[in-house]
């Protein structure tokens, strides 16, 4: 049991940022869905979650052909950023296309927030549990600081990118015909947000790219929070089935 307890800890501090901010949102659902279902999704966008990580070397690997530059050159670029955020919100949303998108528990439009939430936690967490594994060598002091920092900034930020494509899912119920475009946009918007975030956080070494960064999740969590009420009051207008 002693030669377990690193390794549980370790899944411990990566899942928990995700369950309480999970918690958190789930709050804000009037009516709870399925604990079956939202396990469900956690869970696949946790095991999904490695699929991220393959197509973002696929892009390093033959960008770097392409270019003829060598690959550790691309790997902290602009253009491998944005791959990377499009690449982990498409990731997301399969967790949720595969599970519930066209359950019928998956009955009001908060849902698809709700859902992609739950599916972003999963993948953050899995992405903590990574990060973690990496630093816990250096001691218990910049362990606990990186976990912090996960909590607050990445994990967070999976949370409200993912919930912002969301609530376009969830627009196709009002907006039917229109739903590839609404679901287009999204996806752009949930990338865009997600790619900036990023690159602040890549110049984390400057006072005012956290600056930055901190005040975009800001802005974000009170539009997210907004959007969330919003879709709650056009709730039961009209329900027709999402495809």
């Amino acid at each position: 049991m002693s030669s377990l307890g690193p390794y549980l800890l370790l899944i411990l501090l990566g899942i928990l940022p995700s369950l309480i901010w999970l918690w958190y949102w789930l709050q804000k659902d009037a009516h709870p869905e399925p604990k079956v279902l939202i396990t469900k999704v956690l869970l696949l966008g946790i095991i999904l979650s490695p699929l991220a990580i393959v197509l973002q070397l696929l892009f390093v690997d033959i960008a770097a052909k392409v270019l003829g530059v060598p690959a550790n050159t691309l790997s902290g670029s602009p253009g491998f950023y944005l791959w990377a955020a499009f690449v982990e919100e498409v990731v997301k949303y399969l967790a949720v296309f595969f599970v519930v998108l066209r359950s019928p528990d998956f009955d009001e439009p908060v849902d698809a927030m709700i859902y992609m939430l739950t599916a972003a936690m999963g993948f953050a967490a899995m992405e903590n549990i990574l990060v973690i594994n990496r630093v816990i060598g250096d001691g218990i002091s910049a362990t606990l600081g990186i976990w912090g920092l996960r909590f607050a900034g990445a994990t967070l930020l999976h949370a409200l990118s993912s919930a912002l494509l969301g609530y376009f899912i969830a627009m196709a119920w009002y907006y039917f015909d229109h739903r590839k475009a609404l679901f287009a946009v999204g996806l752009t918007l949930a990338t865009l947000f997600h790619w900036v975030f990023n690159l602040f956080i890549s110049q984390a070494q400057h006072t005012l790219s956290l600056f930055y960064s901190t005040l975009l999740l800001i802005a974000m969590a009170f539009l997210v929070s907004a959007l969330f009420d919003k879709m709650k009051e056009r709730d039961g207008q009209i329900t027709p089935t999402i495809v």
